[in-house]
């Protein structure tokens, strides 16, 4: 299957529904904490991973995340960045210039976002753990990109796939993207008809039963 068809798959289902299919193949990926820091709009890409630690000398260097920007050359990733400090800033709207001119999709921060506005004005997105005002700048370095990191909890690998809406933020491994895809749609298709049957006066006690997901899990007809 193409990486346009996958993503495009991906981006007709919402983080709700992709939660409920790693649910229920005992997959991690669903995280807690990482909301939109503006009005944004929902983001699939895959991930580009930045690892980020605290400065602990005086010496100048590179802005941490401007050298994995500049090496993105394709359309389909999402900055997946760890490492955020508690009200220190590790993204701003420099940042957000140069990730819209290079076409990446958005930035998924375990950490926190200075001149949101800027970010908003640009239409770029942020997702995040909150907003501050304090520099990264003699604070906070880049240690690592494409590597393995942790984010809110979850192991997310160089090229795993991420989607992110108002309700948060979820990460699907790539080896596992197609059968999760699968279990997803089906889960959407059948939630669908579940709210049918509820605005029908169906009973909500029966239509919510645990048999109802459990038909879901075993692929029974929809």
């Amino acid at each position: 299957m193409s990486q346009s068809t996958i993503l495009d798959r991906l981006a007709a289902i919402d983080t709700n529904t992709v939660s409920d299919a790693l649910d229920f193949l005992r997959l991690p990926g669903a995280t807690f904490g990482l909301r939109p820091l503006w009005d944004c709009p929902k983001i699939v890409g895959r991930a580009s991973t930045v690892q980020l630690g605290p400065k602990t000398d005086a010496a100048p260097t590179v802005h941490l995340i401007s050298p994995v920007i500049a090496e993105i050359d394709s359309n389909d990733r999402v900055l997946v960045i760890a490492g955020g400090v508690d009200g220190i800033s590790c993204w701003g709207d420099i940042l957000a210039n140069a990730a819209q001119m290079k076409g990446i999709r958005g930035s998924v921060i375990d950490g926190m976002s200075r001149d949101i506005d800027g970010s908003a004005s640009i239409d770029y997105p942020v997702y995040g753990r909150g907003v501050t005002m304090i520099s990264a700048r003699n604070r906070v370095i880049q240690l690592s990109s494409g590597q393995a990191i942790q984010v809110a909890g979850v192991t997310v690998h160089e090229n795993d796939y991420v989607i992110a809406d108002n309700c948060g933020t979820v990460f699907v491994p790539a080896a596992h993207i197609e059968e999760v895809l699968d279990l997803a749609e089906r889960i959407a298709r059948r939630q669908d008809g579940m709210v049918q049957a509820v605005r029908s006066g169906r009973s909500v006690e029966e239509v919510m039963h645990d048999k109802e997901f459990e038909a879901i899990k075993v692929g029974a007809a929809q």
